[in-house]
């Protein structure tokens, strides 16, 4: 009995297939042979093909993609019929944008590239052959940052750093590049190679060249070794050796993956005249510094490269530490940690535009001694060098430095610590801090570089600190005062350097001395008392009277501090004065008076008197008002003898200072105080 469905029973399946054959036999071989006439003709066309019809439509696509001409003026050969395919053109030329100048962007005389076609299926571009003959390169880059070798074309650019499919066999024969960067004033001109081996060395890569960076010689030399067998999975080493006028940076390191320039790990060693002369070659912004000494690792890791390990000397001060830039952002973000054993004090002073010390054994540069000789020619302490906004604006940053020690002759400054944050252009130094024997300095520094001329603002506290540490004055075997200070500095002034900065400053300084002791000579000269003041200071008496308090408050505007209150209040005399600080032209000028709280037999009635340069100011007696006092008694003496004393006597009237509230109102201003306790 048949089944009920004949379709499904096999037998019945393999009978009909075998009739349905049978009946379509010849249509079948027809078919076939349509199917290998077409792939023998397609291989025939393949085999005498002529490609340089395909020259035209490759030039106009590539051009379409780059937005500048790109000609293949010779043959094309390529040879399709094989599992590693391989092409050779010839001639071929890359025009520049238009902005860029006449004159193509590069020229090839040959390009030969041979791949493997089953690693393509698997996404896979691997290049077994890859020689380039004669190749001219011309890269530029245009003041408004615009560089020919970008093809983006209008689109987003794409950030990631260049890497090349692995190239078993890569030759460069004869090869030169140009380059020329007007933003940093860098040119070059070098020449390619990339044979199996270059001279007697094991090296088979090697680019040198010449050019000038910022008006000074630049050479570059870079070396690596063979590229013929390249292991796509063993690390490729290189040297280089690069010389920017006094700079000079030696590497030698390797990249862990062949032509993926985007990872690579190198010892370095630096060293120059200034930390921030390196901008022009790495693009990132460093403080001026003086001549400097440096080594460490330098890695990458696509978008962010690290220095660990930092070791060496920038002037006379060490060095250590470890930095990192991130560049994936929309601006570089340097990240650091770096410490000193000791800090030599006048490093600093490169930082801000000034030079270092220039005695014999200090480390400065040429260009430092000069600064160094104009500053002391003109008496000037605070320093005028141009700051480099665009700089500052060019990265992020967030920075900490501490020094175990300072080496600082004229200062009793013993370790100090900063924390610094850039972002956008406004770099804030907070906290920063001064570590004395006794007490500290501490508080922010700022600077708002987001205008086109930058804003500085200081806000600094002295706390806990000690008079005779601070003006440690030596005077007859002792100290003439001693005491506690405190104090506050608020300022912030527009200009593109300290000094204009300084020039335009607005605010207040304040500093209080809530209590301590005088030497009762120099006490009773601050009245002129001459029958006890000198008397005391010729014997070298020792004894001291209490020094119930001084505060002096000062008042910015445009640069002029004015003193609207200055106080030094001793047991046997009250001291007043007034004057004033110009930050402009760095001059001062002060008058203080004593008045004697008892009666005094002799008394000059002649004022203290500070003038001069901050940096070396003259500390005198205002003459006038005792010639005037002894013109009295001249003519005094023509009444009677006893008269002549007479302008001399003082009675002693002055009261003693409210010292309580001047010392509330200090700390009302900020100043760090504590209220004294009654006496």
């Amino acid at each position: 009995m048949p089944p009920e469905h004949p379709t499904k029973d096999p037998e019945n399946i393999f009978n009909r297939l075998g009739d349905w054959a049978r009946r379509h036999r010849r249509g079948l071989a027809w078919t076939g042979g349509v199917i290998a006439v077409v792939m023998v003709a397609f291989v025939l066309f393949l085999a005498f093909f002529d490609w340089n019809y395909l020259r035209g439509p490759i030039s106009r696509f590539a051009s379409m993609k780059t937005g500048r001409e790109v000609a293949i003026l010779g043959d094309l050969d390529v040879n399709a019929l094989s599992l590693k395919p391989s092409a050779t053109v010839r001639k071929i030329r890359i025009g520049n944008p238009s902005w860029a100048g006449k004159g193509p962007m590069a020229e090839v005389e040959k390009l030969e590239v041979q791949i493997k076609v089953l690693p393509l299926l698997r996404g896979q571009l691997v290049l077994l052959r890859l020689e380039v003959d004669k190749p001219v390169v011309a890269l530029v880059r245009d003041r408004q940052g615009r560089s020919n070798w970008d093809f983006s074309n209008g689109r987003k650019k794409n950030k990631e750093p260049f890497k090349m499919p692995p190239v078993r066999r890569f030759v460069i024969d004869d090869g030169r590049l140009k380059y020329s960067d007007a933003k940093r004033r860098l040119t070059l001109d070098a020449t390619i190679n990339a044979t199996e081996r270059l001279g007697a060395a094991n090296r088979g890569f090697a680019m040198a060249g010449r050019g000038s960076i910022n008006g000074e010689p630049f050479i570059l030399d870079l070396a690596g070794g063979p590229l013929l067998n390249v292991d796509p999975d063993k690390a490729y080493p290189f040297n280089a050796d690069v010389r920017a006028g006094a700079t000079r940076i030696t590497a030698k390191g390797t990249i862990p993956k062949p032509f993926d320039l985007g990872r690579f790990q190198a010892d370095f060693v630096a060293r120059g005249s200034d930390l921030a002369d390196l901008y022009d070659l790495i693009g990132v912004p460093l403080p001026n510094t003086p001549p400097y000494r440096l080594a460490g690792k330098l890695s990458r890791e696509v978008k962010l490269w690290k220095v660990g390990g930092i070791g060496g000397k920038v002037g006379d001060s060490d060095m250590a530490g470890d930095l990192s830039i991130d560049t994936a952002g929309e601006r570089p973000f340097l990240r650091g940690d770096l410490h000193s054993k000791l800090l030599d004090f006048d490093d600093l002073g490169a930082i801000f535009g000034a030079a270092p010390s220039a005695a014999p054994g200090e480390t400065v540069s040429v260009g430092q001694k000069v600064v160094a000789r104009e500053m002391i020619a003109e008496q000037r302490l605070l320093p005028d060098a141009t700051l480099k906004v665009d700089r500052i604006r060019a990265m992020d940053a967030d920075v900490k430095y501490r020094a175990a020690s300072i080496r600082a002759p004229h200062l009793p400054l013993r370790a100090a610590s900063v924390r610094v944050k850039l972002n956008d252009g406004l770099l804030i130094a907070d906290p920063l801090r001064f570590d004395l024997p006794q007490g500290n300095i501490a508080g922010q520094v700022r600077l708002d570089a987001r205008k086109d001329v930058p804003v500085s603002s200081i806000d600094v506290r002295l706390s806990n600190a000690r008079i005779e540490q601070l003006i440690p004055i030596k005077a007859g075997g002792g100290t003439p005062l001693t005491g506690s200070l405190v104090g506050r500095v608020k300022l912030s002034g527009a200009g593109n350097s300290v000094h204009q900065a300084a020039a335009n400053a607005n605010g207040e300084v304040l500093i209080v001395a809530p209590g301590g002791e005088i030497r009762e000579a120099f006490a009773e000269l601050m009245g002129i008392n001459v029958t006890k003041g000198l008397g005391l200071l010729l014997a070298k008496d020792q004894s001291k009277a209490d020094l119930r308090c001084a505060v002096a408050h000062f008042d910015a505007k445009n640069g002029v501090l004015t003193a609207n209150q200055i106080v030094f209040d001793t047991e046997p005399v009250l001291g007043t004065g007034k004057g004033t600080i110009n930050l402009g032209t760095e001059k001062i000028d002060f008058r203080i008076a004593g008045h004697a709280k008892e009666p005094r037999l002799i008394r000059v009635i002649a004022p203290i008197t500070v003038k001069g340069a901050i940096k070396s100011p003259k500390i005198g007696v205002e003459a006038g008002t005792a010639v005037a006092q002894g013109g009295i008694a001249a003519l005094l003496t023509t009444l009677t003898p006893l008269a002549v004393i007479l302008p001399f006597l003082d009675l002693g009237l002055a009261k003693d200072a409210a010292c309580g509230s001047l010392i509330a109102n200090a700390g009302r201003e900020g100043a760090p105080v504590r209220t004294p306790k009654a006496r």
